[in-house]
């Protein structure tokens, strides 16, 4: 894991130097609240950059719209290649919510469009932050909004690691419990499928699906491959967390109890 770097081949100056450290002392001393003021193309981004590698801490930067905050996250990307640099937005493209026009008599049922991108991007961040400390989050104001319990997201996580034991229906289980579909025919992002002893999952947040084989309830081997030329590997792995196909999850065990007090409610 890298610590925070910024690699550019500009340095500070102006009143570059000053501002980071002011701001980065505040951050030390805990201070509630900081302003940067500077006109556009005043390189604002880049204090802001030298100022997260000053105090090496996990960064959570708000935009108000989703256009600024995709620049702001390919800058940041730049600014930090060997960091984590993610993005969180709406993955909604159009959005129409349940309505009724009492005028007209009218019901309108809720439709919306989703980015599949941006969600796999929003999955990644939240795998990210569970993984690293290096991270950096670009959000929307959408990022305000819950996405459930951070710990019953992180419990769903299945952890694969060379010569652990599973079985065949095991692991199939697990999949489907964190929302994994099975697809031998095609293998799509979300989705897994089964070749004998050979599992292919290409998990919600990757842009590569991985390749896990069981021999005698044992996992031989774990190798990152090109979902399109399956030929392709990228990476063998010693063992590899594979965390759940969507944010809006809840516990197994809990789930269970609480079918347990609706039946026996709707008994009384």
């Amino acid at each position: 894991m890298a610590d925070f770097k910024v690699e550019s081949k500009f340095s500070p100056a102006g009143d570059q130097p000053s501002a980071i450290s002011e701001l980065s002392e505040g951050l030390k001393n805990g201070t509630d609240h900081q302003t940067l003021l500077g006109v556009t193309g005043s390189g604002k981004t880049y204090t802001m950059a030298k100022v997260i590698e000053e105090v090496q801490k996990p960064t959570l930067i708000i935009s108000h719209n989703k256009t600024l905050a995709a620049q702001l996250y390919g800058e940041f990307k730049n600014l930090f290649p060997n960091n984590a640099v993610e993005y969180f937005i709406s993955y909604y493209d159009y959005y129409q919510p349940e309505s009724y026009m009492p005028v007209t008599d009218t019901f309108i049922e809720k439709d919306f469009s989703m980015n599949e991108e941006i969600d796999r991007l929003r999955l990644k961040a939240t795998s990210s932050l569970l993984q690293r400390k290096d991270v950096i989050v670009v959000s929307s104001v959408s990022c305000i909004y819950g996405l459930g319990n951070p710990k019953e997201w992180k419990k769903q996580v299945v952890h694969l690691r060379l010569d652990s034991q599973t079985s065949r229906s095991s692991l199939t289980e697990f999949l489907v419990d964190i929302y994994y579909q099975r697809n031998d025919q095609v293998l799509e992002r979300c989705n897994f499928r089964i070749l004998g002893d050979i599992f292919e999952i290409y998990p919600a947040y990757e842009d590569k699906a991985i390749r896990v084989d069981i021999f005698d309830n044992s996992i031989q081997s774990i190798v990152s491959f090109d979902p399109l030329n399956r030929r392709r590997a990228y990476q063998e792995h010693e063992e590899f967390y594979l965390y759940p196909a969507r944010h809006f999850i809840s516990d197994k065990d809990k789930n269970d109890s609480v079918i347990k007090k609706i039946r026996s409610d709707l008994k009384s």
